[in-house]
């Protein structure tokens, strides 16, 4: 099948038909076909630039947003290329418009896909832009602002504008120390062991058919890989336990092992976990990069080089010494305010970290949720 502009034909890449065998997330629907025109905006610029190539063009309502995630990251190599179109704010005046979605761009440009969701006139595709912005969560990918704009400054009055911006995102496809050694089957399967491994240590029978599976997935290489790892619990949305290993002494799956029952039962900040509790928690585990030193002159200086909802940050001085995951980053956005709560986790003065006595070290992660 292709898809006709006056430029020419495009020929729909075969995913895309084998995406409408998950009719759950896909299927054709003509009106908006006939209706929606943020694909075909899209496409006389991609004919111009690339030429050869072929599509999956995914229009996108509201829908499970994570399962949406995943069948779309699926389909990534490296050469494809993900578009999210969408316009900005609508039918404000101009100042006010400029002011609404420098807001948005804000957002975006922090990863910070559940405030954008959130926002009123925003973003008429606010749900493929979070998709992205789940993806380069997954993917450290770093955005950057390329151009922004209104209608008022490229035609007509400034009374009833609507806004436009290009952002484009960048980086490898993996973190090059974790690389896509683990994929999103690997995470499936690491979680199922966190949560058989606490389930035994509750004393709750595991079906032997489902024990076996684990037992055989287990023996792919891949989990026999050194990487520092973490397990957090979470209940209706807050916390229940998090500890994991900075280092890579433990293999993948010994460090999953571990640190899940670490999380249930011995985080000193909660009682051990009961067995009622066991349906209502949601494991997510993080793989870890290697920590890498950050040299910086002073806390202004230490802000502009950490990556916002990308970086995970260990401080140290002497025997004190904390870190945050890089999933801290939603509750304390502002890089101020995320390194005084670090200090004082790490026993230290919240203001510590303005001088340069503190070793700072930042890594990334591959995360896995349930």
């Amino acid at each position: 099948m292709h898809i006709k502009t006056p430029l020419g034909l495009i020929k729909l890449h075969a995913d895309a038909k084998r995406l409408l065998k998950q009719p759950e997330l896909f299927r054709t629907i003509i009106a908006s076909d006939r209706a929606e025109h943020s694909i075909e905006v899209i496409l006389p610029f991609l004919q111009f630039y690339l030429k050869n190539f072929t599509i999956i063009p995914i229009v996108t309502g509201p829908c499970d947003i994570d399962k949406l995630t995943q069948a779309v990251e699926k389909l990534l190599d490296e050469k494809t290329l993900v578009i999210a179109s969408s316009d900005f704010s609508h039918y404000l005046p101009y100042e006010e418009a400029v002011k609404r979605d420098k807001d948005t761009i804000d957002k975006i440009l922090a990863l910070d896909y559940e405030k954008l969701l959130k926002k009123d006139n925003s973003a008429c595709g606010k749900i493929p832009v979070t998709v992205l912005i789940k993806m380069a969560l997954h993917h450290n990918w770093q955005p950057v602002l390329l151009h922004y704009s209104n209608s008022g400054d490229t035609a007509g009055g400034r009374s009833r504008v609507v806004g436009y911006a290009a952002i484009a995102f960048y980086g490898e496809s993996l973190m090059k120390n974790i690389s896509s050694e683990l994929n999103e089957k690997h995470g499936r399967i690491l979680l199922d062991l966190a949560r058989q491994t606490i389930m035994k240590k509750l004393g709750i029978k595991v079906d032997k058919n489902r024990a076996d599976q684990l037992a055989a997935a287990l023996r792919d290489s891949q989990f026999k890989i050194h990487r520092g790892t973490f397990v957090t619990l979470n209940i209706d949305g807050g916390l229940r336990g998090c500890i994991g290993n900075i280092s890579d002494s433990d293999s993948v799956k010994d460090g999953v092992r571990k640190n899940a029952v670490n999380a249930a039962f011995h985080d000193p900040r909660f009682p051990a976990l009961l067995k009622d509790e066991l349906k209502k928690i949601e494991i997510e585990i993080s793989i870890l990069s290697e920590p890498k030193p950050v040299e910086y002159k002073n806390g202004a200086d230490l802000i502009k080089k950490l990556k916002v909802n990308v970086d995970g940050v260990i401080l140290r001085k002497g025997p004190a010494g904390a870190t945050f995951l890089p999933q801290v980053w939603k509750q304390l956005p502002k890089p101020e305010e995320f390194l005084a709560h670090l200090c004082m986790k790490a026993g230290l003065p919240a203001d510590a970290w303005k001088n340069s006595g503190l070793e700072v070290l930042v890594y990334q992660v591959q995360y896995f949720e349930e």
